[in-house]
């Protein structure tokens, strides 16, 4: 009688034969740089994550690369916004500050950098807007000189999400232009239009002053152009594809896995890590447990890298 059970008696013998596994070193710790001197603004939606200037700023990625964690992802909260999103590409501006001073203080830190226009513009969109439309073509120059500016500032690699169709060739081709060949794009390829997205709006200070991102985000309904979208990407230059919000694309994640022979990132969103915290608060489950078990699907799903809210506790549930 074949029985499945043998190998589930003992901790030791679940562990030997486990076929997804969580390790620190696959994870992403986004962190959110802010104007200012000794700030940490606790984010209320948020538990555990803060707003931090500069110096706290590389005070917590130096903390969490001596617990164990390999890469960052670097999102910017300006001084001012501007419908031009200038602070993208200031080379003083705030992600571009925090870049070099990360550099300095934690050097063996990959330093990852979100690269997209919302935080930057007073209407909030992703892209330049005319006429109460957001213009596609006319984005891909900003957001071309804001990876640029980035590289230049020491980022290790561009993770465009804006889901401008045509960024990643644009990036592309400006950061060879200007001698960045050797950095590579995580493309966000397939970015849904999620109800996920709650709290980094406050994080990020991000939320559209009128309509929403549908008309550029993919609708969560469609996982075939989510491929089509990955295999345009690669084509113009991508060199990794990130999947968002990772856990109601699970499906894409294995699709993705299947069909395209490069690193898979997924994005384990503000939402899904607030959902857990809010239960675990009210007792209803256990945060660590649910917390590993959602990140180990992630992993399951084929995911190579996932960026996480978490990434820091898993580090010390270790």
């Amino acid at each position: 009688m074949t029985r499945l059970r043998r190998f589930r008696r003992t901790a030791a013998l679940r562990e030997l034969v486990r076929e997804a596994r969580v390790d620190p070193r696959d994870l992403v710790y986004p962190l959110f740089a802010c104007p200012g001197v000794d700030v940490v603004h606790p984010l209320e939606g948020l538990d555990g994550i803060a707003q931090r200037s500069v110096d706290r700023l590389c005070d917590e990625a130096e903390e969490a690369h001596g617990a164990g964690i390999g890469a960052v992802l670097l999102f910017g909260i300006p001084e001012e916004k501007d419908e031009a999103a200038s602070g993208a590409y200031d080379e003083d501006g705030i992600v571009q500050r925090a870049l070099r001073a990360l550099r300095e203080r934690v050097p063996e830190l990959v330093l990852l950098t979100d690269v997209c226009l919302c935080e930057y513009t007073s209407h909030g969109h992703c892209g330049v807007v005319e006429g109460g439309e957001v213009v596609n073509d006319l984005s891909l120059e900003l957001l071309a000189r804001a990876a640029v500016s980035h590289a230049e500032a020491g980022a290790d690699a561009v993770c465009p999400s804006d889901m401008m169709d045509g960024r990643v060739g644009a990036i592309r081709a400006a950061l060879d232009g200007e001698g960045f060949e050797h950095v590579p794009i995580v493309s966000y390829a397939a970015k849904y239009a999620s109800a996920f997205y709650g709290p980094f709006r406050e994080a990020a200070d991000s939320t559209p002053q009128f309509g929403d991102r549908r008309g550029y985000q993919m609708d969560p309904a469609n996982a075939r152009e989510a491929l089509r979208e990955c295999e345009l990407d690669l084509g113009e230059g991508a060199d990794a594809l990130m999947i968002k919000p990772a856990l109601p694309s699970l499906d894409v994640i294995a699709a993705a896995r299947g069909r395209f022979d490069v690193p898979i990132f997924a994005y384990n969103v503000s939402g899904e890590y607030a959902m857990v915290k809010a239960a675990a608060a009210r007792g209803w489950l256990d945060e660590r447990q649910a917390a590993l078990e959602s990140l180990t699907a992630i992993k399951r799903a084929g995911a190579d890298v996932i960026v996480t809210y978490w990434a820091k506790e898993v580090t010390e549930w270790f």
